[in-house]
């Protein structure tokens, strides 16, 4: 076992990037943690600035290692997870993006996604195992190479590079325009529409689909090796093998230790993303999941999953907070909303991307239904976190059908599981015990360890497992007629959001 204590983990997500530090009982030692601005020029645009986000990882990284006292040497590797999807073209030559980010969220690609769907969508959906949708990076390429002056011919000459979040910082960890690494992991290719699930490589009908030139695209690696070392003139001051790379649900999957097939991990965050386990099999949806990449570890067998991705769910508390004004702080939703017995005949879905999985309208638009002059804010937080647990719930319900899931425990982690008030109410809505482990931030801690593997500070899955401990659990309350009550008026509230763009 190598001689440092630590393993580090980048983890880029959505709304915040941060650094944390790991032993290895996988119980934090550090982090820094930094938010960048949500940039929304238009309705449905949602942009990053790629700038802001590799200052933000060189902070987080210096301050967490000065806080805890703490070098590059006492780091036996580090690893990268990130926001899926979100679409990053950068010049090779000098390390400056093109434009923003377009983010995962954004909808403006939804006419190429239906485009694709209407000339070969069985042909995305069997060899990407995804459906057709603004959602993925691939219709995201396709609108900046349309759209922004010169990148197409700066595609095709080698000179625009594609990524994810991790490719970006990757590079720019690992020299930038100095010889900077160009590469993504499985996961992260699984996302794009243009990989194939069989194979692991680009797929050139899938890249001519949308018009895509290979030569911007990184190169495909497993989750778990060593890519490469941090620059010596980088935020870490010295070489710490690159040993991990995981989109931020893998990696909460690997985090949440599931590497049995059959089970299933929920992650609570901006959206919600459910993603079940199902081994080396692939198994192809008929109820609108995505068949996905769940991790690889170096040369061994890459295992598969299913997962159900929901666009709003933490984002919408965000929303009662910063747009509607109901609350100051996300943390006060739990007692507006326990200070009713129910929602008061309140039910509120929040497409404001469209509907994700299991439905998969980008037509929808939020909706919130039943209201009455007996309703007050409290019946619309409550609601709210309801909201979070029944789109949860219809995705569970897909993966019973898709793949004979009997489920009897749900694990969850995020950060709106600290709200007991909606995790008792996922329980109650599925029926089911859901279980909370000691280690809520199972995204970064799933980076680590695939960084730790592959270097040996870990010396199998086995150790992880063993890491694991529970820290809460809910039991359901509900009978049967409550939840079935409680769903039907759901699904009433979802249909009301059709066909609104």
């Amino acid at each position: 076992m190598t001689q440092a204590q630590y393993v580090g983990a980048i983890d880029q997500g959505t709304t915040s990037t941060r650094f944390m530090v790991f032993d290895h009982a996988g119980v934090e030692v550090a982090r820094h943690q930094v938010e960048h601005e949500q940039i929304l020029p238009q309705a449905g645009w949602v942009e990053h600035d790629p700038t802001e986000i590799w200052r933000n990882t060189e902070l987080c990284v210096r301050e967490a290692l000065v806080q805890a006292g703490l070098t590059h040497a006492d780091l036996a590797a580090v690893g990268v997870t990130n926001q899926r999807e979100t679409t990053v073209v950068w010049d090779r030559r000098t390390g400056e993006p093109y434009t923003n980010a377009i983010v995962w969220q954004d909808t403006r690609t939804a006419a190429i996604a239906q485009a694709a769907d209407d000339a070969h969508g069985d042909l995305i959906r069997h060899r990407a195992g995804l459906p057709p949708a603004a959602y993925f990076s691939g219709g995201k390429i396709a609108w900046i190479l349309r759209n922004v002056d010169g990148v197409r011919e700066a595609a095709e000459a080698g000179d625009a590079l594609f990524g994810t979040t991790d490719t970006w910082l990757l590079w720019q960890l690992t020299g930038g325009p100095d010889g900077g690494r160009h590469l993504t992991d499985v996961t992260n290719a699984s996302r794009t529409m243009l990989m194939d699930l069989e194979t692991l490589d680009w797929d050139d009908e899938l890249l001519a689909v949308f018009d895509v030139p290979r030569a911007m695209l990184p190169e495909i690696r497993s989750s778990s090796e060593v890519y490469g070392h941090t620059r010596t003139d980088g935020p870490f001051g010295g070489e710490v093998p690159l040993a991990g790379d995981l989109g931020d649900q893998h990696a909460a999957l690997v985090g949440q230790a599931c590497f049995e097939p059959g089970q299933l991990k929920n992650t609570y965050g901006t959206g919600n993303f459910l993603v079940l386990n199902t081994g080396t099999e692939i198994v192809r949806s008929a109820h609108g999941l995505l068949t996905t990449l769940g991790y690889q570890f170096g040369d061994q067998p890459a295992v598969y999953a299913l997962e159900g991705s929901i666009a709003v769910t933490g984002s919408a508390v965000q929303w009662l907070r910063d747009q509607l004004g109901i609350i100051d702080d996300a943390a006060e939703t739990e007692a507006l909303a326990a200070s009713v017995e129910d929602n008061g005949g309140v039910a509120f879905v929040p497409a404001f991307s469209g509907l994700f999985a299991p439905h998969w309208r980008a037509d929808a638009r939020g909706v919130i239904a039943g209201l009455s002059r007996f309703n007050t804010k409290a019946h619309i937080a409550r609601a709210t976190l309801e909201a979070i647990c029944y789109q949860s719930k219809d995705v569970v319900d897909a993966m019973a059908v898709d793949a004979g899931l009997d489920l009897s425990i749900l694990r969850v982690d995020g950060g709106v599981t600290a709200n007991d008030l909606c995790m008792q109410i996922q329980a109650d809505v599925l029926g089911v015990a859901v279980s909370r482990p000691v280690v809520t931030e199972t995204t970064a801690l799933g980076a680590a360890y695939a960084a730790g593997l592959a270097v040996g500070f870990w010396s199998d899955t086995a150790e992880l497992v063993r890491n694991w401990a529970e820290s809460k659990q809910w039991q359901p309350t509900w009978d049967d007629d409550q939840r079935e009550a409680g769903h039907a008026q759901w699904a009433k509230a979802v249909e009301r959001t059709h066909g609104w763009v």
